[in-house]
């Protein structure tokens, strides 16, 4: 088996600062229904692209076209540069696309070695006579894990026996060292407290910092301010805000993913309320406003 420590690290090295994965009006379509329409995304070396929005937003389309569990419909899905449409989530995989579910893909009982490895094992041995090399896939699982800033006492431990901050940032590791180039993680803190969410948020900029373009699924405004380059917010199914951080404040991602503009629209109704404080409440035209300035600043710099 080809060691794949060097060709990810050369993998994840910022070259020129292009997009390695872009989306240009990109849609798709289920039949009559339009799950998603119009939306234009650039993933950056080295940098966190936070994609924010409620259920139903568009989000899991998003990461099933991008990860190549679907196909777009419409629109350009670009690697490199280069038009692709993958037919595979394998075929993105083997573009430095990997993607870390909410459930890990991990077997609870296996231990941590093993799931590191888990349908890539290192053999040893001429055939038939192969087996796992063991120790070396316990050795290259530790060494990647510290280089990711993560300390294990015992690597032969069940991994469901470690917390979900753990075992998200075990995932994160295992997809860095196979060589991803473009990291999806779909909402890694939505089942985690606060330290924990804590956790992986230390370890996406421990990804970014390594090379990484990292693609952050969250319905959480507050753990994507913390970690994020950019933020692009949808809104059933179309693109509401894309913004670079010195763009957006977090109050105002806030309320766009909070759906602010539609509050906005009925804060006069609600005032009428007994118990609502609309005081806090945004007007809609400067929400408006900030979405349009954004587009057109993000539009100025991509030409």
């Amino acid at each position: 088996m080809t060691n794949t420590s060097e060709a990810a690290v050369s993998g994840t090295a910022v070259s020129d600062g292009a997009p390695v994965v872009e989306l240009d009006n990109a849609g798709k379509a289920y039949g009559n229904i339009r799950a998603l329409h119009g939306v234009s995304l650039s993933v950056h070396p080295g940098k966190v692209t936070c994609v924010l929005g409620d259920n139903g937003a568009g989000k899991s389309t998003l990461i099933k076209i991008i990860s190549g569990l679907h196909q777009h419909t419409e629109g350009e899905f670009l690697v490199d540069g280069r038009p692709v449409r993958f037919n595979t989530p394998r075929e993105a995989l083997d573009a430095g696309i990997a993607t870390v579910y909410q459930d890990l893909a991990t077997v609870p009982l296996m231990p941590v070695w093993r799931n590191f490895f888990l349908g890539s094992e290192i053999t040893k041995g001429p055939w038939p006579l192969r087996r796992l090399d063991i120790e070396k896939m316990k050795e290259t699982a530790g060494q990647e894990l510290r280089n990711m800033g993560i300390v294990l006492d015992d690597l032969d431990q069940p991994i469901g026996t470690l917390s979900g901050g753990q075992r998200q940032c075990v995932a994160i590791a295992r997809a860095v060292y196979f060589g991803a180039r473009v990291l999806i993680l779909d909402e890694p803190t939505a089942a985690l407290g606060v330290k924990q969410s804590g956790v992986v948020l230390k370890y996406i900029a421990a990804a970014r910092d390594r090379g990484l373009g990292v693609i952050f699924i969250t319905h959480n405004p507050h753990h994507a301010y913390m970690v994020g380059d950019h933020f692009s917010v949808l809104r059933l199914g179309t693109l509401e805000l894309s913004a670079a951080r010195d763009q957006v404040s977090l109050e105002e991602l806030t309320n766009h993913m909070a759906g602010g503009t539609e509050l906005a629209a009925l804060k006069h109704e609600l005032a009428q309320v007994r118990g609502v404080d609309v005081e806090e409440l945004p007007e809609a035209e400067d929400l408006t406003a900030t979405a349009t300035a954004t587009a057109t600043a993000t539009k100025d710099g991509a030409a």
